[in-house]
């Protein structure tokens, strides 16, 4: 009997464990689905493109898998649900498309309900925080800044004009012998050009060394035939001056008293050969072109200078040169002539930079550029990164951060840039913080031209944009 009684006992106590733990499990379960719940599968986006999606599995050109995108993880039924009148119905993924009535997209994505109280604020864009997470959106603080920019511009050596002599003898004659043979050939004031026979200057020698002579014979007579002699030596030395001899061969004839025949022609200043029409044996006329030297010690960068960066350019300042033939070698100049006339095929305006050519590595005809620095203000100015800039062809644009999601479209009146900043004249202040990265993808994201509806501007305005 009393054994009979404990086996019903632990027949009781087994039961009422089971029964126990059957409750404790259901509680648990219950609690966890009131907590977790299953996502739903919403589409495949490409893993490098997300703007690229599939509605099924699929792989990329590199063999890739698209990636699935789950809807938000639903709130626990704990949690508090919304409430309220609801407006209207707005697209899943942002798009300008609303409904009164619940709806699915194109993608079978259900429309999203919008409360009394969420709307946006107008003049405003928002996007929930974590789309602005995904969108890589990257935002700067306005500043001010010492604006300074670099002008660029592509050019050529040439030779300075103000340095091109040209040869010519003031006399008829014929070269006899000529010393400097080639274009390009290097020539030294006083060096020989060539041997001339001239029958003029031959005569203008015999004149000088006869009245050089009756001059001598004239010693002792009246001091108006002395007078008169002194006057013929003077008349004949200068003709022979005029004929460009030098010194050296007039003191040479002076002594001598002796014409010669054979007269060297003297270099009267240094150059290098640009043009060459002097051959041995033939005749030239008073005035015809023999050599034309140039003086390279000084050379010019003629530079195209753009329209819009010509206002920059000023004489005499200082401008940094870079010749393609080296590379490794800095090269310093001054800002000589600005052309008055542009060009209207290019829209550039030619530029003279002077620059010393000692060594002679500035060769005519070498490639080669300016680069100059230009001040856009004498003092800072309040800056906005040129990134951050829409430019709707009407009007500036950029995107206002103003918190939690939230965007505010502004009209901006933009000064110089430089650096990769606009300088701002109205429409932002120091401390505003602007979208500098993914603002386009803000636009489509939020319908950006639905906000600048809301701003304070003429609806005539809004309308000419479109």
């Amino acid at each position: 009997m009393i054994k009979n009684m404990g086996l019903v006992l632990v027949l009781l106590i087994g039961l009422g464990a089971g029964f126990w733990f059957g409750q404790h499990n259901q509680s648990s379960s219950g609690s966890d689905k009131s907590v977790i719940k299953e996502r739903k599968l919403l589409y495949y986006r490409h893993p490098m493109n997300p703007q690229v999606t599939s509605p099924e599995p699929a792989k990329d050109e590199m063999g890739m898998d698209y990636v699935a995108v789950y809807d938000e993880p639903l709130a626990p039924e704990s949690a508090p649900v919304k409430s309220g009148k609801i407006l209207y119905y707005r697209h899943p993924m942002g798009a300008a498309d609303t409904s009164l009535v619940p709806k699915k997209d194109e993608m079978g994505m259900d429309y999203l309900p919008v409360y009394e109280g969420e709307q946006n604020i107008p003049g405003q864009v928002q996007i929930t925080p974590e789309k602005v997470q995904k969108l890589g959106v990257t935002m700067a603080l306005i500043k001010e800044r010492n604006l300074s920019r670099h002008i660029r511009a592509l050019g050529s050596i040439q030779v300075d004009e103000a340095r091109i002599k040209t040869v010519s003898a003031k006399y008829e004659g014929w070269i006899q012998h000529l010393a400097v043979t080639s274009i390009g050939q290097a020539v030294k004031a006083g060096q020989v050009l060539f041997n001339v026979y001239s029958p003029d200057l031959i005569t203008a020698q015999q004149e000088y060394v006869i009245a050089r002579q009756s001059q001598q014979a004239l010693q002792n007579s009246s001091p108006q035939a002395i007078n008169t002699a002194e006057q013929l030596v003077k008349s004949a030395l200068q003709r022979l001056r005029y004929w460009d001899l030098s010194a050296t061969q007039l003191k040479s004839l002076q002594a001598s008293q002796q014409p010669v025949d054979s007269v060297p022609f003297i270099a009267a200043y240094s150059g290098v050969v640009l043009e060459k029409t002097a051959q041995e044996g033939m005749r030239f006329m008073p005035g015809e072109m023999l050599f034309r030297l140039a003086d390279l010690s000084s050379v010019w960068l003629l530079a195209d200078v753009f329209e819009q960066n010509i206002a920059s350019v000023r004489l005499g300042q200082t401008v940094q040169v870079h010749i393609n033939a080296y590379p490794d070698k800095h090269f310093t100049g001054k800002v000589g002539f600005i052309y008055p006339t542009l060009s209207t095929d290019t829209r550039t305006i030619k530029v003279r930079v002077e620059l010393a050519n000692a060594e002679g590595l500035l060769k005519p005809g070498l490639y080669g550029s300016l680069i100059l620095t230009a001040s856009a203000a004498q003092k800072t100015q309040v800056a906005v990164p040129d990134s951050a800039v829409i430019d709707t062809g009407k009007r500036q644009i950029v995107l206002l951060s103003r918190g939690e999601g939230r965007f505010e479209p502004r009209t901006v009146k933009l000064g110089g840039m430089a650096d990769g900043y606009y300088a701002v004249l109205e429409g932002l202040a120091v401390g505003d913080e602007v979208v500098t990265h993914a603002n386009f993808l803000i636009d489509a994201e939020s319908n950006l031209k639905a906000a600048l509806e809301g701003m304070n501007t003429p609806e005539s305005a809004v309308k000419s944009e479109e």
